[in-house]
């Protein structure tokens, strides 16, 4: 899985977590992560710029076919908390890679998409992908987000590794394609840690297409 990347490098993240030196310091000793410095930087399909507070660390794809309209970062990471970018998506695509014999299937995203429904196929994607045992939605309002009505959802979840974790989604639906900024982190601490983070990169980002 691409979107919620901590899933997809959750044994990778195990594995290195002893060892990182994260937490706004230096990038993962791995080829996996690259360092994310303080300045302007393109995301995902290159349309959305935004400028961390912080240094963050880039996550590589390395286990599911590249998803070009979306990016990961993380900070002390994936398994503790992690961003996501969505830069774009076009109607009738999907957030992740899926097989099309699958029993479970996230939607597919649609250019008339309402919030409710948006929220509606992030919950799907921590379920049926992210092997979330309980999902509460917190709050869905209205948001402005790359100058346009946009909204944001809040939401926790209880995963199978029985943690549970804090999102919130930013996005829009902008000339009929999703721009989102998602976080998601271990509810103690971890969260409230880098929220600040989080609403610093989301009012940093411009559209440049």
């Amino acid at each position: 899985m691409r979107f919620i990347s901590r899933f997809a490098v959750l044994g990778a993240a195990f594995a290195l977590a002893g060892c990182s030196s994260l937490g706004g310091g230096d990038a993962f000793g791995s080829d996996y992560y690259s360092l994310v410095r303080v300045q302007r930087v393109r995301v995902g399909n290159g349309s959305l710029v935004v400028s961390p507070p912080r240094p963050w660390n880039k996550q590589r794809t390395t286990f599911f076919i590249d998803i070009r309209e979306v990016e990961d970062w993380t900070l002390n990471g994936p398994y503790l908390d992690g961003i996501s970018f969505v830069t774009g998506l076009k109607s009738g695509r999907y957030l992740i890679r899926q097989s099309k014999r699958a029993d479970q299937q996230v939607p597919k995203f649609r250019s008339d998409m309402t919030p409710p429904e948006i929220a509606a196929m992030l919950e799907s994607l921590y379920r049926v992908k992210g092997g979330a045992v309980d999902f509460r939605t917190l709050s869905l309002q209205p948001r402005r987000f790359l100058g346009m009505n946009g909204f944001q959802f809040d939401f926790e979840h209880l995963d199978d590794d029985e943690l549970w974790r804090k999102g919130r989604a930013v996005g829009a639906v902008i000339d009929g394609n999703l721009y989102l900024i998602l976080y998601d982190a271990a509810r103690s601490h971890y969260y409230g840690a880098a929220l600040p983070d989080f609403e610093s990169i989301v009012a940093s980002a411009e559209l440049h297409r």
